[in-house]
């Protein structure tokens, strides 16, 4: 019997989980509103409050609500995030290019015309920091490079693609990590994020987005 509890307790909150779900995309609740209490749930749902509340912990975690200690829980957003991750995670070497090139390199090209003084500081410092791991130890250098890419994405100034990218970061990486570990890292190569970053600077958004291409072909 103790074997099979946690089993039986994973599927009432998965069920749980997918009543819930279910309400959010079909709009029950508006973002921002306030959720009904546990009790309430439970008696909609017909289960019990302990399972209402794990499923609400996993709803939290994937950054579906808000949960406010003692106020209760608002709904934040109607897409998953984890499942957005997961659709991500799947995707191919060809098909993550495909993707950075509609997403970054229309990004580059807004940064080359909205990026302010203080981006542009960020965005060295972001660099300096990256060219000082570029050829030492991989991960810290993705880590480094990501944050450059981001930087610059920030300043296009426009919170939806900050937020796309965010999410998409981990399949960047992954199509980085793939490709520097079967070549070498040549300094032509990163010579192409400091001409970028000097395209940005000198508001010229068609070489930008150019030296982007670039980049995302061959890292």
């Amino acid at each position: 019997m103790t074997d099979i509890a946690p089993l039986i307790k994973r599927s009432l909150v998965d069920q749980a989980l997918e009543q819930l779900r279910w309400r959010i995309s079909e709009g029950k609740w508006a973002i921002g509103e306030r959720l009904p209490t546990e009790p309430e749930l439970c008696a909609e749902l017909g289960i019990s409050r302990n399972t209402v509340r794990e499923a609400m912990r996993v709803l939290a975690f994937s950054g579906l609500i808000e949960v406010r200690q003692g106020d209760g829980s608002y709904l934040r957003s109607m897409t998953d995030p984890l499942g957005t991750m997961r659709a991500l995670s799947h995707c191919t070497l060809e098909q993550a290019q495909e993707t950075r090139r509609i997403l970054e390199v229309e990004a580059i090209g807004l940064a080359a015309l909205r990026r302010t003084e203080q981006d542009l500081e960020q965005v060295r410092a972001a660099l300096k920091a990256s060219g000082e791991l570029y050829q030492g130890d991989l991960e810290a250098y993705i880590s480094a490079d990501l944050v450059f890419h981001k930087r610059l994405v920030d300043a296009a100034h426009n919170p939806a693609l900050s937020e796309l990218y965010q999410y998409f970061s981990s399949v960047v990486a992954a199509q980085l990590r793939q490709t520097l570990n079967t070549s070498p890292r040549r300094q032509a190569v990163f010579d192409l994020h400091t001409a970028l970053l000097d395209a940005v600077e000198h508001q010229d958004p068609e070489r930008a987005q150019s030296l982007c291409r670039q980049l995302i072909n061959e890292p």
